[in-house]
């Protein structure tokens, strides 16, 4: 697995704004905007930087492609207007863009306003969009005559709201290139309806990156045959349970289920956005098999086993043939197979 994506030095922010929406609960939204883009300076790049490391760490993503209907969802046509038609610039992109989100806002009534904070950002040959609303808090400081002073700062740690578009995949025709923080309910579908993401979940096809998240992080961390299937099957019993309630999936307590020593190092997998695996998904029970369950067949053939098989030796696999031995047949296969050996003779 590669690690999550993060700024790096040679991304280049080519446009920067922060506007105002300003939004009390249960109130109408209103912008207060910049008149002008911010000069990229070390304190820009920082702020960009930070942020962008803190979505990329966050599990709780949504991802999916732009809504077909662009008078209910406009943002695609901004976004082709400003990377393919050139016909508007970053700053009437960014207006454009704070009309949407004021009207967005006004249909949900718990939501509430902050800085937000638009950056087109550059990596190479790929091109993004990093939308991010962000609010402040009082802090403590000195000062050099060592008073102690109040001192509000921007509470990054509390990102709640905050989504991305991949124009590089968009433009490729990609079937995924809008990602998103899904938090709690209408608070974040506003959101993404701002960003016009249509996100559309296939559960099996979730399920299956999930398990190629599992097994991938199993071997990069070099466990044991017995953690291994310890991993996967406490994987499996939960995520089962979930299907079975049809109850949607939290990437954070499968972490936290799994490795409740060190929850991080899987919430990393699961996070990185070249996998783009959806947070709240219901398992499909039939894919999650795999987990559990080893299956192929030929022509000629077919073997279906648990997992336990391999742990118990009723089923062994040896490398250097790489073939399977099967062991402990059943009574009726057994005297099968000795009576068919005897008709060869």
């Amino acid at each position: 697995m590669n690690a999550p994506e993060q700024i790096a030095p040679q991304q280049r922010i080519n446009g920067l704004i922060v506007h105002k929406l300003i939004k009390e609960r249960q109130q109408r939204a209103r912008v207060v905007p910049r008149d002008a883009i911010v000069p990229v300076n070390e304190a820009v790049e920082r702020l960009v930087t930070e942020i962008h490391r803190l979505y990329s760490e966050k599990t709780g993503k949504g991802y999916g492609k732009f809504e077909a209907n662009e008078d209910n969802f406009p943002m695609p046509r901004l976004v082709r207007e400003y990377f393919n038609d050139h016909s508007i610039d970053f700053y009437q992109l960014s207006i454009r863009m704070m009309e949407v989100l004021r009207d967005r806002a006004d249909t949900e009534r718990l939501s509430t306003g902050g800085y937000v904070l638009i950056a087109h950002v550059s990596n190479g040959a790929t091109d993004f969009l990093l939308v991010a609303i962000v609010t402040d808090k009082i802090g403590t400081a000195i000062t050099e005559g060592l008073d102690i002073i109040d001192s509000p700062h921007l509470d990054l740690a509390a990102l709640r709201v905050a989504g991305r578009v991949d124009a590089t995949a968009w433009r490729a025709g990609n079937e995924r290139y809008i990602s998103f923080l899904k938090g709690r309910g209408e608070v974040s579908d506003y959101f993404k309806h701002f960003l016009g993401c249509d996100d559309v979940v296939m559960s099996a096809s979730e399920t299956k990156k999930l398990i190629t998240c599992l097994k991938s992080f199993a071997t990069e961390r070099g466990m044991e045959q017995a953690q291994r299937d310890q991993l996967l099957r406490q994987a499996h019993e939960y995520c089962s349970h979930c299907a079975d309630e049809k109850r949607p999936l939290s990437l954070d307590a499968l972490a936290n289920r799994l490795m409740p020593d060190e929850p991080e190092a899987l919430r990393a997998v699961f996070a990185n956005e070249g996998v783009q695996l959806s947070d709240g998904f219901v398992p499909d029970k039939k894919s999650l098999r795999s987990l559990v369950r080893f299956k192929g067949k030929t022509p000629g053939w077919t073997v279906e086993f648990d997992r336990d098989a391999l742990q118990s030796g009723n089923i062994t696999f040896d490398d250097a043939s790489q073939t399977l031995i099967l062991h402990n047949l059943p009574d009726a296969l057994l005297q099968e197979m000795i009576e068919e050996r005897r008709n060869e003779h």
